[in-house]
């Protein structure tokens, strides 16, 4: 089974541009959903493929309450949207886990929790890290690319405008 991997922020909902860097959002109340970003899902499932969303989180040490305000923003997208699981890493780069992107660590325990094998699966992601845990990982890689004022991902990967633009290229 194939799987369509998803970053959140940037992807599915707006990020918060600060200084040309983006930021995700850290109550509900701030959580948009991109236009189009529906409908996109809804292709990607009409060709077959399972929908996961994997996010680094780790402002959820920083932020007090932010934990909450992320699972809600997950039961939310689980509940309006057809995708199949989200995974999520809280760690932030000391910890040193083997989950946070640009690892691979959520992209196989995701696979295996819902039964798809990743060297047939594709990547979405607005950030460097989203492509490089991709082809880690065996994925074919696609880059929204917001020119945002940070490090670039490497090729291989397939620039894209948006997840509807994706959901139909497919």
């Amino acid at each position: 089974m194939r799987c369509v991997f998803l970053d959140r922020d940037g992807v599915i909902n707006y990020s918060k541009i600060i200084d040309g860097k983006p930021y995700a959002p850290t109550k509900f109340k701030e959580f948009k959903l991109i236009k189009g970003v529906k409908q996109g899902l809804e292709i990607i499932k009409k060709k077959n493929f399972k929908i996961c969303v994997f996010t680094n989180q780790p402002d959820v040490k920083l932020i007090s309450n932010m934990k909450e305000e992320v699972i809600r923003m997950h039961e939310f997208l689980l509940k309006t949207l057809p995708i199949d699981h989200i995974d999520v890493c809280f760690h932030n780069k000391e910890d040193n886990c083997l989950c946070r992107k640009p690892k691979i660590g959520m992209l196989i325990r995701s696979a295996k929790k819902i039964q798809v094998n990743l060297s047939q699966s594709l990547v979405v992601g607005d950030r460097w890290s989203d492509i490089q845990a991709g082809q880690n990982a065996g994925c074919k890689c696609y880059f929204i690319d917001y020119k945002y004022n940070e490090q670039q991902p490497k090729q291989p990967f397939t620039k894209i405008n948006n997840l509807i633009d994706f959901a139909i290229s497919i």
